[in-house]
């Protein structure tokens, strides 16, 4: 990711400033972050700072991760002391083990980043991914296909270790530019953690 990717996304939040305007949380985030046991989260790729705001709100510690200096420079005028920024390449982000109860990535996908973060998360934590994945109707055509889920895939990537708490699959919100199929999972942690790929 590193500088290339910084680039890109301050260029684009710069020329698309409604991008950083505050959406809903996602449902799953808003759904299950009651069942966490502390509050402690991360929040990956946290872009505007939905989650992360919505999180403090909820009386949560919020750590909002981003590798665009434009979104956590526009997501500091808006947060509470209860929100910590941090720009880091997500590629290389080793989340702290075992501190956090609840951890969200939407809308983008990075599956070694979701192998780091099994540890990051408390027994009784839950972790909500929520992001695109293939479809023949999709309509961003050149998506990369790196970077789209294959079907059933969260599922067997939170296989082993977790308690599915909901699987959905959806179409994306309207105020996308694309139409876009999409995944979304809300695991909780178990006493047992065995990592399995699928």
């Amino acid at each position: 990711m590193a500088i290339k990717d910084k680039e890109k996304w301050d260029k684009k939040y710069h020329d698309k400033p409604d991008l950083l305007d505050i959406r809903p949380p996602a449902k799953f985030v808003e759904r299950y972050h009651d069942q966490c046991e502390g509050k402690q989260a991360l929040d990956l790729g946290c872009g505007s700072g939905r989650h992360a705001l919505f999180l403090s709100q909820q009386g949560f510690l919020v750590d909002a991760v981003d590798i665009s200096t434009a979104a956590l420079e526009a997501l500091a005028q808006k947060k509470n002391d209860s929100v910590t920024l941090i720009e880091a390449d997500l590629d290389t982000f080793e989340p702290q083990h075992n501190h956090y109860d609840m951890i969200v990535m939407t809308n983008f996908l990075d599956r070694d980043l979701i192998a780091r973060c099994f540890h990051a998360l408390k027994d009784g934590g839950v972790f909500v991914v929520e992001t695109y994945m293939e479809d023949d109707d999709n309509e961003k055509k050149d998506a990369n296909p790196d970077f789209l889920l294959k079907e059933d895939e969260l599922i067997l990537i939170f296989y082993n270790g977790f308690k599915r708490l909901a699987y959905e699959e959806f179409w994306n919100e309207s105020l996308e530019k694309y139409r876009m199929k999409k995944q979304a999972i809300a695991v909780q942690k178990g006493r047992e953690l065995k990592i399995k790929f699928g």
